[in-house]
């Protein structure tokens, strides 16, 4: 697996509410470089959810470019940015959406399955993802009999399952407790290292953004580096 070098240009993100024009984004540039990770730090309505939304495609920028390794996808049509999220982009979110009738490795092969794999190979696939992360002894389990980080370990395994180039994640940790936090983020930076994948995590713990090699500041709707 090769990460994905991502270059945004002058992205902008308008929103109507309440007959006025709200502007989130604001013109950011911004490169990350292939296999890079970064934090973005922010506060609340700063806009970090939104850039990260719109840098995965799910949602689509008022104005400006978004290029993964050259390919802008921001003038692609609907149904080729479907297909290029599904393989390209992983998502861990704050909280984790897992199906509450099938068990873990069903939960984590579920994206591939999706994507027109046969059940056995995405099972197969599933199995490995979750023995890395810890979860060999709960591929058979259901959501409703896993622990808080044990349901976010099984959906960072599924947002990895497609082999993604590019790891978004939005406040992955912000629905643990301290040491289970920690013990989610540790294993993000190990798979980092282990696949190569770029990834970006929003959040807003401070204390967990300064163990990554890159911090970014959002204010206002704008990036600035955070690293000093």
């Amino acid at each position: 697996m090769a990460g994905a070098r991502v270059e945004i240009s002058e992205l902008r993100k308008t929103f109507h509410h309440g007959g006025r024009l709200i502007d989130v984004l604001k013109g950011i540039k911004l490169t990350i470089a292939a296999g890079e990770m970064v934090a973005v730090l922010g506060s609340s309505g700063a806009g970090k959810s939104t850039l990260l939304h719109v840098l995965g495609t799910l949602d689509r920028p008022s104005v400006g470019s978004i290029d993964y390794d050259g390919q802008d996808v921001t003038k692609m049509v609907p149904k080729a940015l479907s297909d290029f999220r599904n393989h390209t982009i992983g998502f861990v979110f704050q909280f984790h959406h897992l199906l509450p009738e099938f068990t873990a490795a069903e939960n984590c092969a579920m994206p591939a399955m999706i994507a027109g794999e046969s059940k056995s190979s995405a099972l197969t696939k599933a199995t490995g993802l979750l023995e890395r992360v810890g979860l060999s002894h709960r591929l058979t389990h259901r959501p409703g009999e896993l622990s808080g980080g044990e349901q976010q370990r099984v959906a960072l395994a599924r947002a990895l399952v497609m082999s993604p180039k590019m790891l978004l994640a939005d406040e992955p940790t912000g629905n643990l407790d301290t040491h289970t936090g920690e013990e989610i983020h540790k294993l993000m930076v190990e798979l980092n290292h282990e696949l190569g994948m770029t990834m970006l995590v929003v959040t807003h713990n401070v204390d967990l953004a300064s163990r990554m090699p890159r911090r970014l500041r959002m204010v206002d709707g704008l990036i600035e580096e955070a690293n000093g």
